[in-house]
């Protein structure tokens, strides 16, 4: 049974309208009614149980990502006063991260990691990549099965993103494990209190590592930690604590985003056996296969701004400060901007999606995370003359914004050798082609 609560503006809304479904895990699996519901019935919708404005057109989540601010966390002073001083370590760290400010902490921020972050810094791990990639599958084909994600989606973006941050490579297990913690706190409506202490734990232990890392000798110069460091704009630089802040949310952003994509388009290719078979037989069409997979099963589902001021959208009428969660993986399928959006197309042309958002708080990993898919799905493809999906029900993660699963295992036939590793599209397409302002 329904039920309905008052909204702000004095009318009423369904509850099973709300986000908070997606609790339920099998809403989880398929959130792509709901967000249809929400586009068609109610596109810009009071959720009273999240006490938020939930957007779903795509032109209205462009305007909230371009000119909203940025959900800012709560400072150590405001949570002190609200009894939860407890949490000042992970609100320490998150406050410099360039995700939560506005212009012109973001801007000078932003200006000096991209100093360090360039794309061509980012297209010179590309047949690093490849490697890593060669190397996981390789230790698999003799068993001819694998779990996409233990196996591929999460070592691969552990171990670049080691070598992008400049720390030792054999770390990007911690690394991992670091980043998935973390991204449960930042992915969720509610949390258990019980994983309190657990992310308090981790966010020390991110902070102690990176303190120490800028530190060692062995942290490598033409790293992303080193960079920051040494950024440099017009006399501005980071300090030691903006270093650290950044280097982890460029840590988790580099790898969630990317573990998502491979294990959500690989799955995704299986179910339409129809494209994998079309990206088989035309390997030029990897890179736009990687944009359709990101439109399709967008690995962030979703974010928050707060509107800068009273403003109208969509008819409706929001106050200074209230929370807007833009459903980017809604806008993603708005039928608007994209023909037939539950279809899977990877020869689509159009493909203008905000799977890494838009405007200024453009995904910073998002070069990185388009490359590593590109590779790992082209390798698979590659050496993979057939695969199929083994008997099981799918769990999805428990984060509600960075949607992913938790496993995902195959039985394939590896190619006849010879076969692998023929026609690659290594000029694949520039990092700037599908970039948006």
């Amino acid at each position: 049974m329904s039920v309905s609560h008052a909204t702000t503006s004095g009318k009423v809304t369904d509850s099973d309208l709300s986000l908070f479904r997606l609790l339920d895990p099998d809403v989880l699996a398929d959130p792509y009614p709901l967000y249809h519901r929400l586009r068609c019935e109610d596109p810009v919708h009071w959720d009273s149980f999240l006490h938020s404005w939930v957007v779903t057109r795509y032109d209205d989540i462009v305007r909230v990502l371009r000119d909203f601010s940025a959900q800012r966390t709560p400072t150590s002073e405001r949570l002190t006063t609200m009894g939860l001083s407890a949490l000042n370590p992970i609100a320490n760290v998150m406050v410099k991260q360039m995700l939560f400010l506005d212009p012109p902490a973001h801007t000078r921020i932003r200006s000096l990691a991209s100093a360090a972050f360039t794309p061509q810094r980012v297209e010179a791990l590309r047949s690093h990549i490849r490697d890593i990639v060669r190397n996981l599958l390789s230790k698999l084909k003799p068993n001819g099965r694998m779990d996409v994600i233990a196996d591929l989606a999460e070592p691969l973006p552990g171990i670049v993103t080691a070598e992008m941050l400049g720390v030792p490579v054999d770390d990007h297990r911690q690394l991992k494990l670091w980043s998935q913690d973390f991204a449960e706190m930042l992915g969720n409506f509610q949390h258990n209190p019980d994983h309190m202490p657990q992310i308090l734990k981790t966010t020390e232990e991110m902070t102690a590592y990176f303190r120490s890392a800028m530190r060692k000798e062995n942290l490598r110069p033409d790293g992303l930690v080193s960079s920051l460091m040494n950024a440099d704009v017009n006399g501005d630089r980071l300090t030691e604590e903006e270093v650290i802040a950044n280097s982890i949310m460029t840590m988790i952003g580099g790898q969630e985003t990317t573990t998502n994509l491979i294990g959500s388009g690989t799955l995704s290719l299986l179910r339409n056996p129809d494209q994998l078979e079309k990206l088989r037989a035309n390997l030029s069409l990897i890179p736009s296969a990687v944009e359709e997979l990101l439109r399709y099963e967008s690995p962030i589902q979703h974010t928050a701004r707060l509107t800068p001021e009273d403003t109208e959208l969509g008819g409706k009428q929001i106050r200074k400060r209230q929370a807007v969660i833009a459903v980017m993986a809604a806008a993603n399928r708005d039928p608007e901007h994209f023909p037939d959006p539950d279809r899977l197309d990877i020869t689509r042309e159009d493909n203008r999606h905000v799977a890494f958002g838009y405007g200024s708080h453009f995904c910073f990993g998002a070069p990185l995370a388009r490359i590593e898919g590109q590779i790992a799905l082209e390798e698979m493809v590659c050496q993979f003359s057939s695969c199929s999906l083994e008997p099981g029900r799918l769990v999805w993660r428990t984060n509600l914004s960075l949607r992913g699963l938790t496993s995902l295992r195959i039985n394939f036939t590896s190619a006849a050798a010879g076969n692998e590793g023929q026609n690659h599209s290594e000029e694949g397409v520039t990092l700037h082609e599908y970039a948006q302002d």
